[in-house]
């Protein structure tokens, strides 16, 4: 059987919840992982948020940060690590002139955070640990140089204005993502490049894996370009609709029910069967 890359995201997929790695789940990758298949995470998350979750499962592979804006490989200084950032200019317009729409911000760049102001809502947003630092202030004060990430918090019904504003004045240069449901206020700002499906095929082209034999899996929008992608794209039962209309497999299981380890257990048991 030739070796299979397989891409997972984490929240709403791999794990069970924001901080659990089913055990058994671990264990059956791990078994996958030792038949020579590769294990690559491919997240939303920051490297400081991520990396725990790569370190049980043992990886050596890339790790695909901020949807694909950063990828690296743990331990390996050699390694052609992928930085794209968001220009730093557009952060300061962006911010200025839609202040009066937004009740907080902030900025990312590897693992350091640049927050416009302190507020309880937002630390759960922060995944302030793992040695980051943390500035705050206004953006044209604190920022250094482009971010990784610029997610804004807006004030309630108001995201659209910063949509609005980032779609007239950077065309073909940064889109937005609402982040919709619990979180339907937050607007992420990304470039182009910055996907999960481009990430990952920088990824299969490093493992020399072909597009056939990767399989994805996801659960949100920030999923789609990854499972488009992929030779098999797999979306969670609790994925979004817009996801499940592009995947190739919906899944009848829900990440805390296991929903990876069984698309994988029976999928490779049919490539068993065939060969």
């Amino acid at each position: 059987m030739k070796k299979h890359l397989i891409a997972l995201d984490l929240d709403g997929t791999l794990l069970y919840d924001w901080l659990t790695l089913d055990e058994g789940t671990r264990d059956y990758l791990n078994k996958l992982k030792e038949k020579g298949h590769h294990l690559v995470i491919a997240t939303g998350r920051p490297y400081r948020s991520s990396i725990r979750f790569y370190e049980q499962l043992e990886l050596d592979t890339p790790l695909i940060n901020y949807n694909g804006g950063l990828i690296t490989r743990p331990g390996d200084p050699a390694f052609d690590e992928v930085n794209i950032l968001v220009n730093r200019d557009a952060v300061v317009d962006i911010f200025k002139n839609n202040k009066e729409h937004i009740d907080n911000a902030f900025c990312e760049i590897k693992d350091d955070i640049y927050l416009f102001k302190e507020s309880e809502d937002i630390v759960e947003l922060l995944h302030f640990f793992n040695g980051a630092t943390m500035k705050i202030g206004a953006f044209d004060e604190t920022l250094p140089g482009g971010t990784n990430g610029f997610i804004i918090v807006a004030k309630e019904n108001q995201g659209q204005f910063i949509e609005e504003y980032v779609t007239k004045h950077y065309p073909g240069e940064l889109m937005t993502r609402n982040w919709g449901s619990e979180y339907r206020f937050i607007i992420e700002l990304y470039t182009p490049k910055t996907n999960k499906g481009r990430a990952l095929r920088y990824v299969a082209d490093y493992l020399g894996v072909e597009q056939d034999h990767i399989i994805a899996f996801g659960d949100g929008n920030n999923d789609l370009e990854m499972l488009e992608f992929a030779g098999t794209g797999v979306a969670m039962n609790n994925a979004r609709e817009e996801l499940k209309e592009v995947a190739d497999v919906v899944s009848p299981h829900t990440n805390q029910e296991r929903a990876i380890e069984n698309f994988l257990d029976e999928y490779f048991n049919k490539k068993a069967e065939s060969d």
